[in-house]
């Protein structure tokens, strides 16, 4: 299946010549067939050359099984540079890196613990704190808010409610500029984070009339569990997609009689819930999908959370329109993870949905600005007039400068430096073997797409010891911490084998797999993702870690170093 587009999109492949990933044809009136083909087949071969460049280039035919003999970064780096040539072009990055979100160079901190953008840098946070601030500093720089939460009947604010105070509609404003999301079209509700956004649209949706609702997950996530228990209770039959072993590729036939079926029946069908890529596999899934599930009455809700920082500058709103958006920003990348969700609803659907009261948020200057009101804001006062100093808020400018970042080095510069680091980090894990030359024993095992062009920079895998038994993504979390190496677990689900695949399914089983009374099987993974700001040492530094479970010894080495150094013994 093939994404639509309305618009040529500027060429991201490293090698200058393909395609964006997200769109593989143009649809626009002056476009011809010959012209299309073309492109396509260029693209085709782009993509192909990007993945033997990958698999070839950085040592062909090697294996590591000894950690010690893994390249020096210097060397591991020259050749990551030859294999991508355009990785130089954002130099800029590391630039912004080096001057904004210098604190991860001092913390000596890799962060790959999670997905999202943030609205701020770290400079910023600092210039808000520095005694030697100016008032003018804080004008132009004041990066924080506070939430305050409160309970409304979601149809009427959506109709009458506004846009709250000048504070927060400059938020509202930039955000939806940076999602390419129009006001004319959507109304946008900001909510305490991303679950809170899934539960209110499950509180909401007219499931008396619409029943039913399908979602496209291949791992378990907070915020989906919420939305799905809330909507069974209210009625709903709950459908999922399911996901084949070992690629975790959406098993095409059962989703496309899920979505077709009873189609010929004229009543609405009821939610379709689609992310364009997997934050916990990489797996990227097709536009199609989408504009099938409309075609065949259905509501579409988009889970935008887990695409790159600029994937919406290429997100074919006019085209395909969804009916819910949700997406999710954090406040500093490597500082302060915590944010809000964005909860963006079709204009036209508004009239369909329930009358409900839901909890959303309202974002008022932090208490230690010099633009918050001396009035302690406990939730009730709902008007939210901010007033300090004597000036409205309306003399507040806020910069957005993680936004501003993004928007300057735009899609091309991003997507193609996350899509070199994380093919790399896929291509590098798959050369730790131990040393058994009949089996050949992979020390790590990796879930989803492995090096592909347009996958996303999401990973998924485990650690596997000499006897062919995992090691517990808690365990391997623990020690990359103690490594200054953040990571996060996740749990795989509706994965579906087939019958080439039953020793696969038997050791997953076995291995730490867990089944369900309805036969759902779940892998618990540890999971890396590379945002934009990350550079090629922390991917290599990764590798590294990983290649210290090489060493059967690995494990009880740290545990002695631990009991040495803190004089206690502690369970790891």
């Amino acid at each position: 299946m093939h994404s639509p587009c309305s618009k040529h999109v500027e060429q991201v492949c490293s090698h200058g010549c393909c395609s964006n990933p997200l769109f593989e044809f143009t649809t626009t009136a002056t476009a011809t067939a010959t012209t299309t083909s073309t492109s396509i087949s260029t693209s085709s071969a782009c993509r192909k050359l990007f993945i033997s460049k990958t698999t070839a280039a950085f040592f062909p035919n090697t294996r590591f099984t000894d950690h010690e003999s893994l390249p020096s970064f210097k060397e591991s780096l020259s050749t990551f540079t030859q294999t991508y040539p355009k990785y130089s072009d954002t130099a800029r990055v590391d630039r912004i890196r080096g001057q904004e979100y210098y604190h991860l160079s001092l913390s000596n901190r890799v962060c790959l613990d999670y997905i999202g953008i943030g609205l701020f840098s770290h400079l910023q946070l600092q210039t808000h704190h520095s005694p030697s601030s100016s008032s003018s500093d804080l004008h132009s720089d004041y990066p924080f808010f506070n939430t305050i939460y409160r309970s409304v009947n979601l149809k009427s604010q959506l109709l009458h409610g506004g846009e709250g105070s000048e504070f927060e509609s400059s938020i509202r404003k930039r955000i939806m500029e940076f999602m390419n999301v129009s006001g004319d079209d959507y109304s946008m509700i900001i909510t305490t984070n991303k679950s809170s956004a899934f539960k209110i649209v499950s509180e909401t949706y007219p499931f008396q009339t619409s029943r039913k609702l399908l979602t496209v997950y291949d791992y378990k996530s907070e915020a989906v569990d919420a939305m799905v228990t809330t909507s069974e209770k209210r009625g709903a039959k709950v459908m999922s997609a399911e996901f084949k072993w070992p690629r975790m590729r959406i098993h095409s036939a059962k989703l496309r009689r899920l979505v077709e079926r009873n189609r010929k029946k004229k009543k609405p069908r009821g939610l379709f819930v689609f992310p364009l890529q997997s934050r916990t596999t990489g797996a990227s899934y097709s536009y199609q999908w989408m504009l099938k599930a409309q075609e065949n009455g259905w509501h579409v809700l988009l889970d935008a959370c887990a695409l790159g920082p600029k994937d919406m500058d290429s997100f074919g709103l006019s085209l395909i329109r969804p009916d819910f958006l949700i997406c999710s920003f954090y406040k500093v990348f490597g500082e302060n993870p915590s944010g809000f969700g964005c909860l963006f609803v079709k204009k036209s659907i508004i009239p369909i949905m329930e009358d409900s009261c839901v909890g959303i948020a309202t974002l008022v200057p932090a208490k230690n600005s010099s633009f918050h009101s001396d009035e302690e804001h406990s939730g009730t006062d709902l008007d939210l007039q901010i007033v300090a100093h004597g000036e409205t808020n309306k003399s507040l400018q806020t910069k957005y400068r993680g936004l501003d970042h993004v928007d300057s080095l735009g899609l091309m510069q991003t997507s193609m430096r996350t899509r070199c680091l994380i093919n790399w980090l896929i291509n590098a894990l798959t050369k730790l073997e131990y040393p058994n030359t009949e089996t050949k024993t992979p020390l790590v095992q990796i879930y989803g797409p492995r090096i592909r062009f347009d996958r996303g920079p999401a990973l998924a895998f485990n650690i596997y010891d000499w006897k062919g038994e995992k090691v517990e993504p808690s365990l391997v979390q623990k020690l990359s911490d103690r490594n200054n190496i953040s990571l996060s677990q996740g749990s795989l689900h509706k994965i579906w084998f087939d019958d080439t695949y039953a020793e696969d399914k038997e050791r997953v089983m076995t291995g730490g797999g867990v089944k369900k009374a309805k036969g759902v099987h779940e892998i618990a993974v540890v999971t890396a993702a590379v945002n934009f700001l990350a550079n090629f040492e922390d991917v290599y530094r990764l590798w590294a870690f990983v290649a210290r479970f090489l060493d059967a010894d690995y494990v009880k080495k740290e545990k002695w170093r631990y009991t040495a150094l803190n004089q206690k013994t502690i369970e790891v």
